[in-house]
């Protein structure tokens, strides 16, 4: 929980500090974790940081080993194509239940959002891609107007983020199309073509992450 004056505690920042490395690509699935190294790097006592590793554990990033450790996990293969089979049905699912001013607006709000991923891609800027192309993908959920549906897909952000690094070099050499992918699932959405929405969502994914095989 937070401070007394919303601050966050130091085992959250150790949390967030770990997580981030993680899911951002800066310690890949195997690396060990010293709790010393890092409360030094930290500057911060082993208790915080031995509570945010216990946190990663519960949520899967790191496995704990008595005496040396903890080691980076990373997402498996099926890991990485359930978390895309469930955000694409989300998606779906917010333009499905989307009205027309809504979907107008969207297509007026991610025009700037895809002039930047194509910006980032082009100066190789994957991080600040990896945002965008997070938010563009975010938007078609908040279509609905669902709190659930939101806070459902706001829980698979790290995951969502993991996939993206782990595939970045796939991505930026494929730029032209992943631009192309992406007006493309927009322009379906904005017509409220679910059906379309979804058929061009599922090969993109297959494109992007290689989640091959039906899955639907």
């Amino acid at each position: 929980m937070p401070t007394a004056d919303g601050a966050p505690t130091a085992a959250e920042r150790a949390h967030a500090h770990i997580r981030d490395a993680i899911v951002g690509g800066g310690l890949e699935p195997g690396a060990m974790l010293s709790e010393n190294a890092l409360a030094g790097e930290l500057a911060m006592s082993r208790t915080p940081v031995r509570a945010a590793l216990a946190r990663l554990q519960e949520e899967g990033w790191v496995r704990i080993y008595a005496q040396r450790g903890a080691q980076v996990q990373g997402l498996t293969p099926r890991e990485i194509r359930e978390s895309a089979q469930l955000r694409l049905a989300l998606e779906s699912a917010g333009v499905f239940h989307s009205s027309e001013a809504a979907r107008e607006d969207l297509a007026e709000r991610m025009r700037p959002n895809l002039e930047e991923q194509e910006r980032a891609l082009r100066a190789g800027d994957f991080p600040a891609f990896a945002e965008a192309a997070m938010a563009f993908h975010n938007a078609f959920v908040d279509l609905a107007d669902n709190e659930l549906m939101s806070a459902t897909y706001a829980r698979l952000r790290d995951r969502q983020r993991f996939s993206l690094t782990h595939h970045a070099g796939r991505i930026i050499g494929d730029a032209d199309q992943t631009i192309a992918d992406h007006r493309a699932v927009l322009a379906a959405a904005v017509a409220g073509d679910t059906i379309e929405f979804t058929r061009l969502l599922d090969a993109h994914q297959r494109d992007s992450y290689g989640t091959g095989g039906p899955h639907l």
